[in-house]
């Protein structure tokens, strides 16, 4: 009987790549090679056990790709991912890359966050990323903007339903940055539990409103739910640049910290 259950199994081993992860970045690839307005297609796999692994595929569209075009898209790797559970497939098109999941709803949300932000012309680019934790929906949202001003601007549109972007349904941490080596620089994500940073923001803009800030970054913090760093212009009062700030952001003053650009 041992030997017989053997060979019976033999045809489900060697119907399986032992590279799982790989035959399913090859599999991606050769499904969407020739595809209209598909410039390049980039994978990569996980090989996690013999037998075992996902892959991921990116569909990269060529500059000026219509709204409709990309819409439709979506929904073929929509399609695709539905059917091919442990492939993700994700789309870059106008500078922003973005997941596209078997569920409709949600994907019609992150295309049409797709929309705004590439209409956007603060931002420069993007990342929309499909995050589940603890087997809840949640995006991860990376964005680029030009500068300290459209930085905080984008964020608040996306977090508040401002007059530009809608937020997603589910939780998302977001994150808005200026370009990396930008003078002055800022980045500002969600606090720890994926929510507004109010005070993180107030105590930035209180100093940015009385002295020149070179950089900042307000991070999230598992502590306090987000931490401040600002850097100020060396023409400015130390002192009382980190009383402004501590003073806007009471409950967060044992995570600010406030230092000069000529600090060590």
């Amino acid at each position: 009987m041992r030997i017989i259950a053997l060979v019976l199994g033999l045809p489900l081993l060697t119907g399986c790549a032992i590279d799982k992860g790989t035959a399913l970045a090859s599999d991606f690839e050769e499904d969407w090679a020739g595809t209209s307005d598909v410039v390049d297609i980039r994978t990569t796999e996980n090989n996690t056990l013999p037998f075992f692994g996902t892959a991921t595929g990116v569909v990269i569209l060529k500059d000026g790709t219509s709204a409709d075009r990309v819409t439709e898209l979506a929904n073929e790797l929509r399609e695709y991912v539905a059917s091919n559970d442990k492939t993700t497939g994700r789309i870059t098109a106008d500078g922003i890359t973005f997941t596209v999941v078997a569920d409709k709803t949600r994907t019609d949300e992150v295309l049409a966050l797709w929309r705004s932000l590439t209409d956007d012309d603060r931002v420069m680019n993007g990342d929309i990323k499909d995050a589940p934790r603890k087997e809840t929906d949640r995006w991860d949202i990376e964005v680029t903007a030009a500068d300290p001003t459209d930085a905080i601007a984008v964020f608040k549109d996306m977090m508040t339903d401002g007059d530009r972007h809608r937020p997603l349904s589910q939780a998302t941490s977001l994150e808005v940055s200026t370009e990396h080596g930008v003078r002055p620089s800022l980045h500002v994500e969600t606090d720890f539990d994926d929510g507004f940073p109010a005070e993180a923001i107030a105590a930035y803009e209180a100093v940015a409103a009385r002295y020149p800030v070179v950089g900042a970054t307000l991070r999230r913090d598992p502590t306090t739910g987000s931490a401040v760093s600002i850097v100020v212009a060396d023409s400015g009062d130390l002192d009382r640049a980190g009383e402004l700030a501590r003073a806007a952001a009471p409950n967060l003053a044992a995570a600010i910290k406030v230092t000069s650009d000529n600090s060590d």
